[in-house]
């Protein structure tokens, strides 16, 4: 018999499905009111008058008077608000700071406005409803949620709270949600994610698990402990687990080896949350790529990534994008980010609605020698080159290899398997060749002898997340680059099998 949550769960998708169709019916009309008012609300601001906002009636004037920037470019306005100062980015103050670790820039303090918070809740709450709406299955609603993430514990700058945005968001879990939440508001203030999953571990065991969420490399931490400790499958310990909902990295390469330890296949929704704003998720179960949000707050610029270290490279919105190019994404958002590269490429699937497909990062290729290969690739040539196989990997990352002792450089693929090929030469020839037909400029300097094909190095167990606790980065939010573009995750690694 199906409980009334259940029932008012499904009422509930009806309607928020309707309301999404509303704008995704006319998705440049949607992103031009956004644009507008952005505009008008910052007007005042004191990066809206030192970029004359109130005299920009167009698109192409914001492109004129607002250049691109990263964080680094920003900083001077940020510090600013950091330091307690009203009406510079944004009107008033924002409510929160997510902090995150920059490669580059140290700690990165990403304001967090009273307009923009709601919509990281919304966007979330809507990617469950829009699944409840196609399946129809509310079922899990009655069960236990868990959602892996940083610490709610958050400190105080100048009157502005701050933490990590899985702690902010930890906040605002509805009411409805409350009393099937998992784990503890205890157990999610441990600071040592490894004692904190153990603590998970013990609190779910008896709980009748349905939803299960988190970045990928976290999760499967988690599952590894529950086998260990009750030597079982993660599906027959929680019977009515049957759906997994994540973001953050691909899940691809986890796949097999999440079908393993659950001991059977799950439903998936894929999130595109970030510290900048909620921009896509996954509203079709057999649809690749995720539903841009058009409407929340944020307008979208896209600069073709091949184009973008050109002087001047071309911006365009969402009506002149096209399927299957690469493009690296601008956001201009309400809580008061301008022209803001967040350092992600991206890829669209589908634009009727508009969906996407995160494919890498514009600082996280190799080009040593000229190859421009994204991370989209390599996921994808180890997921052909394993396809229908029992090969599983846990974890890997490529670097390139310029001074090899003998021969032509190469890409050095560190990979952590759980089960390994039995040979390893032919999986290496495999992935190469996939990445071959991907990439042009790859086979082009494989077959111009410019380099050799791809080597393997095999990682030990667990070699990856001791990496990852060397430079504390166990857990959370922090994810392992698929790949980069010198060695310095590498070199000198202790983790070699």
């Amino acid at each position: 018999m199906i409980s009334l949550k259940s029932a008012l769960a499904k009422l509930f998708a009806k309607l928020i499905y309707n309301r999404i169709q509303k704008w995704t019916n006319n998705p440049v009309e949607t992103q031009q009111k956004v644009f507008k008012e952005l505009i008008k609300k910052a007007s005042e601001t004191t990066f809206g008058k030192d970029h004359d906002f109130i005299s920009i009636n167009s698109y192409d004037e914001f492109v004129k008077r607002v250049p691109i920037r990263d964080y680094e470019d920003l900083k001077p306005y940020v510090e600013q608000v950091v330091a307690g100062k009203e009406d510079i980015l944004w009107k008033g103050k924002p409510i929160y700071f997510a902090k995150t670790s920059g490669t580059t820039s140290g700690s990165k303090y990403i304001p967090i406005t009273k307009e923009s918070m709601p919509y990281h809740i919304e966007a979330a709450r809507n990617a469950i409803l829009l699944y409840i709406h196609e399946t129809g299955n509310s079922k899990f609603v009655d069960g236990k949620m868990i959602f892996l993430q940083g610490s709610p514990i958050l400190e105080t700058k100048n009157g502005i709270q701050l933490g990590r945005l899985s702690g902010i968001v930890a906040h605002y879990v509805p009411k409805y949600l409350q009393k099937n939440r998992m784990p503890s508001y205890e157990t999610n203030c441990i600071e040592d994610w490894e004692t904190k999953v153990d603590a998970i571990v013990e609190e779910t065991l008896p709980e009748n698990m349905t939803i299960i969420s988190g970045i990928p490399s976290w999760v499967q931490m988690y599952f590894e402990k529950l086998q260990q400790k009750t030597g079982k499958k993660v599906g027959d310990i929680f019977k009515n687990f049957n759906l997994f909902i994540f973001g953050g990295v691909n899940y691809e390469p986890y796949r097999a080896k999440f079908e393993n330890l659950i001991g059977r296949k799950v439903h998936s929704i894929e999130l595109y949350p970030a510290s900048e704003g909620f921009f896509a998720f996954q509203d079709k179960q057999n649809e690749k790529g995720m539903l841009l949000q058009l409407n929340s707050g944020i307008f979208y610029e896209f600069v073709k990534a091949d184009d973008f270290f050109s002087e001047n490279p071309k911006r365009i919105t969402i009506k002149d994008v096209e399927l299957g190019v690469n493009y690296v994404m601008i956001i201009s958002t309400n809580a008061g980010l301008w022209a803001y590269n967040i350092g992600d490429t991206v890829e669209f699937t589908s634009l009727k609605p508009y969906r996407l497909i995160v494919s890498g990062r514009i600082k996280h290729f190799i080009s040593a020698f000229g190859e421009h290969v994204i991370g989209k690739e390599v996921e994808e040539a180890l997921k052909e080159a394993t396809h229908q196989t029992n090969i599983r990997v846990s974890e890997f990352t490529v670097a390139p290899q310029i001074h090899p002792e003998k021969g032509l450089p190469y890409h050095e693929w560190f990979i952590e398997f759980e089960n390994e090929p039995e040979d390893m030469d032919e999986l290496a020839k495999k992935i190469d060749q996939s990445l071959q037909k991907q990439n042009s400029y790859y086979f082009d300097l494989i077959q111009g002898k410019v380099l050799q094909p791809l080597k393997i190095t095999k990682v030990k167990k667990d070699g990856f997340q001791d990496y990852m606790k060397s430079i504390g980065k166990l857990g959370g939010q922090n994810k392992l680059p698929r790949l980069s573009n010198d060695r310095k995750i590498v070199e000198g690694f202790p983790y070699i099998n």
